[in-house]
């Protein structure tokens, strides 16, 4: 199964760090939030991953076409003009790198990569917000539901989008959130099949809105509860939050072995 990763925002809520390179490149340890993202689904059997680009995709693109460069030791021989990459890990990965426009809205840039998913069902995920979510018990759920979408739902104190859920885990209504609000959010994290496609119109479609409330009304939305660690990167603080865990060998996300 193809992951599909949202990359191609100008990341204006951080702009301090976003003026400089695009929010999923802002660094946690040294590596990319996009790096880390993309590691976690990978420990989870996911190795294929489509990423939409915009605002400055040119540093997305040569952080893969150098990415030995970010995690090997290299010699340069200036003289002969050769390279040697010492201790050189390759990932398991195959990354497709889409230009999904500079100004597209979220549901314009999934309409975008229709080509590289093909007609099979796919992740989507953010490119700034890392997790535990048990992915393997997502897609199984995802797949036993029958219905077109999944989204994994938290319940923190963040202004994201609201969801009201029923009994059997089907979303019934989805609105903006309010500060005082307890409900669930959308914490990304999905599984959709590929008929969502047809919920998307063109590059001003916003995901998060008409394809949503659609989906909610035919009742096609499902809800992953996920009661554990969640973290987007919306801020210069939240930042610093997600680089203090990593520094001090806390960071819940990372299931990988050094």
């Amino acid at each position: 199964m193809k992951v599909v990763i949202l990359a191609g925002g100008f990341g204006t809520r951080i702009s301090e760090e976003s003026h400089l390179k695009p929010k999923p490149m802002i660094e946690i340890g040294e590596k990319p939030i996009l790096w880390h993202i993309m590691k976690y689904y990978s420990e989870f059997g996911f190795h294929d991953f489509i990423i939409c680009l915009g605002y400055k995709q040119y540093v997305v693109k040569e952080f893969f076409a150098d990415y030995f460069l970010h995690t090997s030791d290299v010699t340069f021989d200036l003289a002969n003009n050769k390279m040697e990459v010492h201790n050189n890990y390759s990932e398991p990965w195959k990354v497709t790198l889409v230009d999904t426009g500079l100004n597209t809205m979220t549901g314009g840039r999934v309409k975008r990569i229709r080509p590289y998913v093909g007609n099979e069902p796919f992740m989507l995920t953010y490119g700034d917000g890392v997790a535990d979510v048990d992915l393997a018990a997502l897609k199984k759920f995802h797949e036993s539901h029958g219905k077109i979408a999944t989204i994994t739902t938290v319940n923190i104190g963040q202004l994201k989008g609201v969801l009201d859920i029923d009994e059997n885990n089907t979303i019934v209504s989805f609105r903006e959130k309010e500060e005082t609000d307890g409900s669930l959010i959308n914490g990304g994290f999905m599984v959709l099949n590929p008929e969502i496609f047809d919920y998307l119109d063109g590059d001003d479609t916003i995901f998060e809105q008409e394809p949503m409330k659609r989906l909610v009304e035919e009742g096609q939305l499902k809800s992953f509860y996920h009661k554990g660690f969640w973290q987007c990167m919306d801020t210069q603080r939240e930042m610093k939050k997600l680089e203090e865990l990593w520094q001090a060998g806390k960071a819940p996300w990372k299931i990988w072995d050094n």
